[in-house]
């Protein structure tokens, strides 16, 4: 009884840690997609596959962060039986995310961060790895450390849409725009780097698995996206649609 007590009273430092950056990725998400909509940039009048993809998306933000409070107030049988509906889940988003990305695309609505191709190859890619360490840490459930570090991680994976709309445009459209953006999302990783350090005196090696997979897929993205093939691609998903007007390997300029 002493050693269980023990364990428990050594988890509750990192319940707490994982609950309050659960309740700030979330509260990131909100701030950015509500201040899209005060500008009047976003709005009901989308497409209703747009509103489908956001209520997807922040669908799992509400998962994430009842997940990690019902596995901080010891509720673990609820936490399992969820935990299997959030797996199943996370296979609807890879869908949705890919046919949003392809829809999208034909409309040539392409956000002005990125070029066609490269938006075309990074969001289907993106949530196939978030996806990926969402079935690892599944694999992995009864270790409790590599498990909630994936999770973490790979809910850091996603936060990509909001740092896009809080970021400044003079720093997501500069020629490094895209570095600044994973720069944003390793930033969550390396918090749990530091935290680990300061708490354990080491670095749990899941936080070196995210930090690759996070970091390394974007520039994956790039070298398919400048391939033949990415551009191939490409051309085949908008022709025939206004999006074929947009040159795969052309971004956007900022204006000023």
């Amino acid at each position: 009884m002493a050693t269980l007590a023990s364990r428990r009273a050594g988890l509750a430092p990192d319940t707490g840690f994982f609950m309050a950056m659960a309740i700030v990725m979330a509260a990131i998400n909100v701030l950015a997609f509500s201040v899209f909509a005060l500008m009047g940039i976003s709005s009901f009048g989308a497409p209703l596959y747009v509103h489908v993809h956001a209520i997807t998306f922040f669908g799992w933000v509400a998962i994430y962060v009842t997940q990690t409070a019902l596995a901080a107030t010891g509720s673990l049988a609820l936490h399992r039986k969820l935990g299997w509906f959030a797996t199943g889940y996370t296979l609807w988003m890879v869908v949705m995310g890919t046919l949003t990305t392809v829809y999208t695309s034909q409309r040539g609505l392409t956000p002005p961060i990125f070029t066609p191709v490269y938006f075309l190859v990074m969001n289907p890619l993106g949530v196939l790895c978030f996806a990926t360490m969402i079935f690892a840490a599944v694999a992995v459930r009864a270790n409790t450390g590599w498990h909630r570090r994936l999770i973490y991680c790979a809910m850091a994976s996603i936060m990509g849409p909001a740092f896009g709309r809080l970021l400044p445009p003079q720093l997501t459209m500069s020629p490094n725009g895209i570095v600044i953006l994973v720069a944003a999302l390793c930033s969550f990783i390396v918090i749990g780097m530091v935290r680990d350090l300061v708490a354990h005196r080491r670095v749990h090696p899941a936080w070196v698995v995210g930090l690759a997979v996070v970091s390394l897929q974007w520039f994956a993205f790039d070298l398919i996206a400048k391939s033949p093939l990415g551009v191939s691609i490409y051309d085949s998903v908008v022709a025939g649609t206004p999006g074929a007007a947009k040159p795969a390997l052309e971004k956007a300029s900022f204006p000023g």
